[in-house]
């Protein structure tokens, strides 16, 4: 009898060891993770020297192009107008609520990172290419691409030129403290071919030496040699070849110190593209603010989810912005395309989903 007891309590044991175990109760780790919101704990603004300086003193202070047709030029009130103006223009519109806080500083070619490092200028907008050398060895950080540009040459139609690769022997105007310069001499290199640089210290004057005909073609970007084109007494007298010998990808420049005024620099450009992405315009949109359904609209405009504060913004920061400057393709419709005397088309710089898709890609605002 104990030994059949024996056997009855070692199955117990068994069936005791394959019975499953309790499940633990869940922690706080195991929880499923609340959505997260721009007011959630976990996001925190980081502070901005710089917007703390531009809301003392009042005004933005943007270092632009001397005078290129397109993107910095003063009109005949005085008023600068251009693609490089109206995003400081956004930029002030978006932190301090009024596009026309701007004070504007001319910067030559040849030190243009001089007053952005000295502190003497918040943003630089100078149709200013980013590349390597000045993202990781100036101290300066290029937050966003405005513009898709490339170098290009001008000449005149009597040459009876087709193509860049007809320029051997040729003289050609180039803009000294450039990258255009070391453009140049790279594409010439590579197909073992000799021209004759003329320099110029400034735009002006290479576009003079040109219309001098101290060179036979003017080199700079596309987007310069249609702003140059416009100012020369018959601007139908001259061709752009079809060649583009270089990348320039365009845009603001700020100090590589303060992380947190990029990222409003960054997405007010973006406010701009998101904008025109999502059917908004400066004459709709403050009728969209009362009407609007769409979630993404809503967040853009600061109806729902004021994501302003993660800037360190107003909650209708991105509204000012469309309102008092508009959407993208507003902004080169009259600077650079149809409504301007450059007549540039769109190109690499149309909306990733355009009927003829380009580089603008705005992320989501969520």
């Amino acid at each position: 009898m104990s030994r059949e007891l024996a056997v009855l309590a070692a199955i117990g044991v068994i069936l005791a060891g394959c019975t499953a175990p309790k499940p633990a109760a869940k922690g706080p780790a195991d929880a499923a993770a609340p959505k997260a919101t721009a007011t959630d704990p976990g996001y925190r603004p980081a502070k901005s020297p710089t917007l703390e300086a531009v809301r003392k003193r009042g005004s933005l202070a943007c270092g632009v192009h001397p005078g290129l047709p397109g993107f910095a030029l003063p009109d005949a009130r005085g008023a600068w107008r251009g693609f490089d103006v109206d995003v400081c223009r956004a930029v002030a519109a978006a932190v301090l609520g009024d596009a026309s806080r701007v004070r504007f500083t001319t910067v030559d070619a040849q030190d243009r990172f001089g007053p952005l490092q000295k502190g003497q200028i918040d943003i630089l907008s100078r149709n200013t290419s980013e590349t390597f050398a000045r993202d990781a060895g100036l101290r300066v950080t290029f937050p966003v691409i405005t513009y898709y540009d490339g170098q290009g040459f001008l000449a005149r139609k009597a040459l009876g030129l087709g193509s860049a690769e007809e320029l051997a022997g040729a003289r050609i105007c180039i803009q000294q403290g450039t990258a255009s310069a070391g453009n140049l001499e790279d594409w010439f290199r590579a197909r073992g071919v000799r021209y004759r640089a003329v320099m110029a210290e400034s735009e002006a004057q290479a576009r003079q030496f040109y219309e001098n005909e101290t060179c036979d073609v003017f080199t700079a970007d596309v987007s310069a040699l249609a702003g140059s084109r416009s100012l020369l007494s018959n601007p139908g007298a001259h061709v752009i070849l079809p060649e583009v010998i270089s990348k320039e990808p365009l845009g603001p420049v700020v100090r590589q110190d303060d992380p947190a005024w990029a990222n409003i620099v960054r997405w007010t450009v973006y406010a701009t593209l998101a904008a025109e992405e999502l059917g908004l315009s400066s004459r709709t949109v403050e009728r969209a603010r009362e009407t609007a359904t769409d979630p993404e609209t809503r967040r853009l405009l600061g109806l729902d989810g004021d994501l302003g504060a993660l800037l360190g913004l107003k909650s209708d920061w991105a509204y000012q912005v469309i309102r008092q400057v508009g959407p993208y393709n507003e902004v080169f419709q009259r600077d650079l395309g149809p409504d301007s005397a450059l007549r540039l088309d769109r190109g690499l710089n149309a909306l990733w989903n355009a009927p003829k898709p380009g580089l603008m890609y705005p992320p989501p605002l969520r």
